[in-house]
């Protein structure tokens, strides 16, 4: 690798910004994609290394290639020390997330309750600031607190993360789209917030709440269709 290439690999890992190393195998030359202009399989071959953190080898016209991606670490933000929380931490580092817990209210936010996390106990605003959600981070906000979600909730939406869910009913969700709508979101921003939060599998403990965050997480990672939860039936007549 060149002083220059790996200047710029540097450069690109430094501001976390995803990029690909592509080798051609017979003589080593290599470029970084989308910095380079590459013809376009090579450039889908960078692309799909890139969605699928998978290094990948194929030929184009004779020549074998080596694509090598070189993303940002996957982070999970969330946003109150909660019972769900808990159990939320460890399922998604085992996905390969590196998760921060965000909580001022020291008590709840321990090393006893999350050991070996990352915990922020700075005000939502200030920690979110510091953390600066990027395309690869989801962010999940659990504390019912609109003193702690709510702000929370304005940075990541003014932020290229990939996935925002936020705790609570429908009728909890009405008023947090009012207050932020306030504070400048408009319809488009506010739908990319899934609320209630985690895919529709009739959760009801913690875990099993935790278990449907992470499975609607890794879908938007993945890019699958995620469909709204269905209103619910409306009561029979008397």
């Amino acid at each position: 690798m060149t002083p220059a290439l790996l200047a710029a690999l540097q450069a690109a890992q430094a501001a976390k910004r995803p990029v690909a190393l592509l080798t051609r195998l017979s003589d080593g030359e290599q470029c970084l994609w989308p910095d380079a202009a590459l013809p376009g399989a090579l450039a889908e071959a960078a692309e799909a290394a890139l969605r699928d953190d998978a290094a990948a080898n194929l030929t184009l016209d004779g020549e074998a290639w080596f694509v090598h991606p070189h993303n940002p670490p996957l982070r999970l933000i969330v946003v109150g020390a909660v019972h769900i929380a808990q159990a939320l931490v460890p399922m998604a580092q085992t996905t390969g997330f590196a998760v921060t817990v965000v909580d001022p209210r020291r008590a709840w936010a321990t090393a006893d309750r999350f050991p070996g996390i990352t915990l922020i106990h700075e005000w939502t605003d200030d920690a979110m600031r510091a953390l600066a959600p990027d395309a690869r981070t989801a962010v999940v906000t659990l504390t019912h607190d609109p003193k702690l979600d709510d702000p929370a909730l304005d940075i990541a939406l003014r932020s290229p993360c990939f996935y925002i869910g936020a705790l609570g009913s429908r009728r909890t969700h009405a008023k947090r789209v009012a207050r932020l709508a306030e504070m400048g979101h408009g319809e488009a921003a506010m739908a990319r917030i899934r609320a209630p939060v985690g895919l529709d599998i009739a959760a009801v403990t913690a875990p099993e709440i935790a278990l449907s965050i992470l499975a609607e997480v890794v879908a938007a990672r993945r890019g699958a269709a995620l469909a709204r939860r269905a209103a619910p039936a409306p009561a029979a007549a008397a």
